[in-house]
């Protein structure tokens, strides 16, 4: 399955904000973004003193960045979005409700991971069942009513452990509910844009694919 493998502070220096893809790193001096504030590349730091950005430069940042704190790549991003089109209501919401439903997504919404890269190597390592049955796929869709927790061979691993220590300090979206004693949760809706805490403005991702 392709994936990023690419420095992922990179991704954050481009963007010029922190996208919280280390987890814990992101909150200390180390992050990139607090030693080196400007775009990776020989013509970074000049990058700053650019014009204005055309239409088009802002719709495909917008891309860009939900891409990137989602983990997704362009074929996939596309096919959600094309998904997405078919649903009623607002295709950019529609979108960004896709990509809140990611198992990997949802894992680190319950605070079982400190970010969704760790929350995606959860996953693909098989410490995660849905609905009592060991899923492995970071891109399954979760649906309401389904039950979603750390498996109780994996809940004895070592980060697992560190996790779950931590895990009163993390708060879960009203469309979720835990069960700390139990590594678990349960999908009680699916999520409303105000639940969606990212800043994404979806409206010009959806001008970007209309073009």
């Amino acid at each position: 399955m392709a994936r990023y493998k690419d420095a992922v502070c990179k991704l954050c220096r481009r963007e010029g904000e922190k996208l919280f893809l280390k987890g814990e790193r992101c909150m200390s001096p180390k992050c990139a973004i607090e030693r080196r504030p400007y775009a990776p590349g020989s013509h970074g730091r000049r990058s700053q003193f650019r014009r204005r950005e055309s239409n088009y430069a802002l719709q495909l940042r917008a891309k860009q960045k939900a891409r990137r704190v989602y983990g997704v790549l362009e074929r996939q991003f596309r096919r959600y979005f094309r998904e997405a089109e078919r649903l009623r209501g607002l295709t950019g919401t529609n979108l960004l409700v896709i990509l809140e439903s990611r198992l990997d997504n949802v894992v680190y919404r319950f605070g079982f991971a400190m970010s969704r890269p760790q929350a995606r190597q959860i996953v693909r390592h098989g410490h995660v069942d849905v609905n009592g049955r060991k899923v492995n796929i970071p891109s399954y869709l979760v649906k309401p009513g389904d039950v979603v927790a750390i498996r109780p061979t994996s809940r004895k691993k070592g980060m697992i452990q560190d996790i779950a220590l931590d895990l009163e300090h993390r708060a879960v979206p009203d469309w979720l509910s835990r069960d700390e004693q139990t590594l678990s949760g349960r999908v009680l809706s699916m999520p409303q844009r105000g639940d969606i805490d990212v800043a994404i403005n979806e409206q010009l991702i959806v001008e970007y694919y209309s073009r």
